[in-house]
């Protein structure tokens, strides 16, 4: 999918998404399938599959010409998992890849389950070079003192706000208002 810059309406990245095409009952999206995988032990080659075909891709991109980072979305299991940012360096290396094409997008709530445990691998992956994004912001529970602490490149902030913007004044609020909190902690919005 692409993403694009609103300022210059260009696509400036990709985000990967992960659809399953079951034979008998058709396209199935994450909210169905993720949950099953995390509780059946898969969600690890999963998220691993996942990396490495969008990074495969990234680079297939980069090779015609198009200069374009990857976003891939992490589950609650992946933010936890401790050997996360050691295969994450291996995907790359074994695409040749550079870790700053990589944008890792994670939820508030992933944030939430083990709080210390995330940033810690977090910041594994951001000294990595891997882009750090908190995806759906605004939905979550988490308090700001956690989005200071993290180490996040950028917020998404939830189509809930975002659709409903220019038609209810409360919406609008909270857009301008979360743009100006990132900008002012030096992230993008």
């Amino acid at each position: 999918q692409p993403k694009a810059d609103l300022r210059t309406v260009k696509v400036c990245g990709l985000e990967a998404l992960c659809r399953w095409r079951h034979p008998r009952y058709g396209m199935i999206g994450p909210d169905h399938f993720i949950p099953v995988a995390e509780s059946a032990g898969l969600i690890r080659p999963l998220t691993l599959l996942v990396l490495s075909e969008a990074i495969g891709h990234q680079r297939t991109l980069r090779s015609l010409g198009y200069d374009l980072g990857i976003a891939v979305n992490l589950s609650v299991r992946s933010v936890l998992d401790v050997h996360l940012p050691d295969q994450i360096a291996q995907v790359l290396d074994a695409h040749g890849v550079a870790p700053e094409a990589l944008t890792l997008e994670i939820t508030e709530s992933s944030v939430m389950a083990d709080p210390a445990r995330t940033i810690g691998i977090l910041g594994r992956l951001a000294a990595l070079g891997a882009k750090i994004s908190v995806d759906d912001f605004g939905t979550g529970y988490s308090s700001l003192s956690y989005l200071k602490r993290l180490p996040a490149d950028e917020v998404k902030i939830d189509r809930s706000f975002v659709a409903g913007m220019l038609a209810t004044d409360s919406d609008a609020a909270i857009v301008r208002s979360t743009v100006d909190l990132a900008r002012n902690l030096g992230l993008q919005a």
